[in-house]
């Protein structure tokens, strides 16, 4: 062993060792030689200012929706019309996943942060397409049935060298961007007796990470909090609508919000709902932030507010001081929500020229089924126009408020809602091209009947034949209780803002399409239900290129820059609430980031067919426990697994195409199963073995029913 001495007692000693030992080191010991343009700290530049001038150029993609006003606008345009057609893939990466893909990735310092479901965090080096590091924050598989909507996940947040994660189970973790090791946790739900779940992506304003949650199916009340990016520490917390008022309310604008609720309905009983599960942006220049907000809780008006009432503030936008939390003002899209109308989609900042003044607005498409240009510097609504058809507003007056049609409220009798609570557009991202002036929406109509339910309790009653009851849901509504008459579609809608109308369409096979991507190469990305990823002309809706995914596709893509090439990517993996029981193709996937680039030559992974089979047949049951098992079918299981034989599956299997065995044994996957792993409720104290023969009894006569006769 040769040792250095600790002072070299001459110059001539000094160099003779260095030089001795630099030979040797040369032979012995291979060094690695970090590359010029790579981070020493990955992500660690990611900040406030960053993010501002990354807008300037946006080659690479720090945050949810590109920029702070998640217009998830490009100025990239090396991918453009005139070589779109000579996109290839450059590499694919496995989630390993077999539930919804929702997630937007992030790409910084050529490393992508994508999210699977079950809130997994993989870090993805793009040049490579491969691993560098999974994060599992090993959520309780057996708590799926606390979310409505799938165990997606929608993405995660960069902050100076930390990942954030919101995991499904409330969780809000923050992650070293170069590991992946956990530096701190906290846990966001106020209640955790109450069904509240996290699917949505975390922002952060001016250092403080921010997110809020679901659950307004299941009885909760929202609120939105923000804590420290560094320590973790609470910052704010700021409630959506008001609680008991029988204790001091947390601010002025609960107070003010108290006043549009009926005290009589006790809706602090039952949450009230308004969570804020999806969108936020964020003004520098005006220091705002800007929320939407959720639907009620119970689902219907008259249960939860019996004398009416606005009910602030559901289904509005609101604008929070992102300093302190403190509200500042709203503009409400559905007062008195009585059908689901969620605002919680995606919200984008502009600056548009309307009626010779440039405005600073905010753009929204929520569920309702209107297109709402609103100011964003005190809320003041300029103008509203419904992009698809709708049957429970005429319009909207010249103070914003709904021209409710004569109906829409009817408690009498079922209503076809159009749209219904699966929205004229969903969570799917929108985007904003504002060298075009338009936005592209993902539209879309799923028909669904609501009435009132009259044997509701506030707090959950597990009845037969109310929706899902069985695994918390608890809506006050009726669903499908008669067939609606209004007709399935999904399509892409170019809309000009300004003038309010729409300039182009492309229809697809089915809803529950992706979100989109336009570029300043004059484009528009969007994957669709039925496995394509398809680039359009942004200006005429032309088709110009498009790739099989394997799958249907409902996640966003993105665009970057890496090394002077321009990538898309987009995260594809079929779910959701509609995508739990539905589908558009034969195909099934496993959740899979695909990356494109002009001249990629690499080869698709395999595509699995869906495991559909037969009709089951052979089941023994007693026709008389058909209609009641019926019942106990909606209360427990409908939402999951669709309609035996009708539906075909989704990213859960349709019980009609079980096999023999599987029904038969059926009771031996209820109570206790082997898919509780995969999210499988267990129903034991829930179901009883004599109720599930009568479900047995609904799947196998229902399949018999509907067999094609020889």
């Amino acid at each position: 062993m040769i040792q250095t001495p600790a002072q070299p007692q001459s110059a001539t000693l000094r160099k003779f060792m260095q030089a001795f030992l630099c030979a040797v080191l040369s032979v012995n010991i291979a060094i690695p030689v970090q590359a010029a343009d790579a981070p020493k700290a990955p992500a660690g530049k990611v900040d406030g200012q960053y993010i501002q001038a990354n807008a300037a150029h946006t080659r690479e993609w720090p945050s949810y929706g590109l920029d702070y006003a998640e217009t998830r606008f490009s100025k990239l345009k090396q991918i453009h019309a005139g070589n779109v057609r000579e996109l290839g893939l450059v590499w694919s990466y496995d989630l390993e996943s077999t539930r919804g893909v929702e997630a937007t990735p992030l790409v910084v310092d050529g490393v992508m942060y994508v999210t699977a479901p079950w809130s997994v965090v993989h870090a993805v080096d793009v040049r490579t397409g491969k691993r560098l590091w999974t994060h599992d924050p090993k959520v309780d598989r057996s708590q799926a049935y606390k979310g409505c909507c799938d165990v997606v996940n929608r993405g995660v947040a960069l902050w100076q060298g930390r990942v954030y994660v919101a995991a499904y189970d409330g969780r809000l973790i923050a992650l070293d961007a170069a590991s992946g090791k956990v530096l701190w946790e906290k846990d966001t739900l106020i209640d955790r007796k109450r069904s509240y779940t996290v699917t949505g992506a975390p922002r952060v304003f001016k250092g403080k990470v921010i997110i809020g949650n679901g659950g307004a199916e299941f009885g909760v009340r929202g609120y939105i909090t923000a804590y420290d990016a560094v320590s973790g520490d609470q910052k704010w917390r700021w409630f959506t609508v008001p609680g008991d008022p029988s204790k001091p309310f947390e601010d002025e604008s609960m107070a003010a919000a108290a006043k549009t609720w009926d005290p009589r309905g006790k809706y602090w009983e039952s949450g009230g709902g308004g969570t804020v599960w999806n969108s936020m942006v964020f003004d520098p220049e005006l220091n705002l932030m800007y929320v939407g907000t959720g639907n009620g809780s119970p689902w219907s008006h008259a249960k939860r507010s019996p004398a009416g009432g606005d009910n602030l503030y559901l289904g509005s936008i609101v604008a929070l001081n992102p300093d302190t939390g403190k509200y500042v003002w709203h503009y409400q899209e559905t007062p008195g929500d009585n059908w689901d109308y969620t605002s919680v989609q995606d919200l984008i900042l502009a600056d548009l020229k309307i009626d010779g003044q440039l405005r600073k607005v905010v753009m929204h498409a929520p569920k309702n089924g209107f297109f709402f240009v609103v100011d964003r510097t005190n809320g003041k609504f300029i103008s509203a126009k419904n992009f698809v058809d709708v049957n429970w507003a005429s319009g909207y007056d010249k103070k914003g408020r709904p021209i409710e049609v004569a109906g829409a409220r009817d408690r009498s009798k079922p209503y076809d809602s159009v749209p219904g609570p699966f929205g004229a557009h969903n969570w799917h991202s929108m985007s904003f091209n504002p060298e075009l002036g338009l936005a592209y929406i993902p539209a879309q109509n799923v028909p669904l009947t609501l009435g009132e339910d009259p044997s509701w309790q506030k707090h959950g009653s597990n009845v037969a034949g109310q929706p899902m009851s069985g695994t918390g849901w608890n809506t006050g509504m009726t669903i499908n209780a008669q067939p609606p008459t209004s007709k399935a579609f999904g399509r892409l809608i170019a809309w000009d803002p300004v003038q309010q109308k729409e300039v182009w369409r492309q229809e697809h096979a089915a809803p529950w399409n992706g979100g989109t991507l336009t570029t300043a190469g004059g484009l528009v990305f969007q994957g669709t239900a039925d496995g394509r990823f398809v680039a359009y002309h942004a200006k005429t809706g032309e088709r110009l290129w498009e790739s099989p995914t394997g799958t249907g596709v409902v996640a966003a893509p993105i665009t970057y820059e890496v090394d002077g090439r321009q990538y898309v990517s987009i995260a594809v993996g079929w779910g959701g609430v509609f995508g739990l029981f539905q589908r558009a193709t034969d195909r099934a996937t496993p959740g899979t980031v695909y990356t494109f680039a002009v001249g990629g030559k690499a080869a698709m992974p395999a595509f699995a067919k869906y495991p559909l089979g037969d009709l089951v047949a052979g089941v023994s049951y007693d026709p008389a426990h058909v209609q009641e098992g019926t019942a106990l079918y909606v209360s427990h299981c409908v939402f999951c697994h669709g309609v035996p034989g009708v539906d075909r599956g989704g990213n859960i299997p349709n019980l009609g195409y079980s096999s023999p065995k599987i029904l038969r044994h059926l009771d031996r996957w209820v109570f206790k199963g082997p898919a509780m792993g995969k999210g499988m409720p267990d129903f034991t104290g829930k179901l009883t073995p004599e109720q599930v023969e009568k479900i047995k009894a609904f799947v196998q006569g229902t399949a018999d029913a509907i067999r094609p006769k020889p």
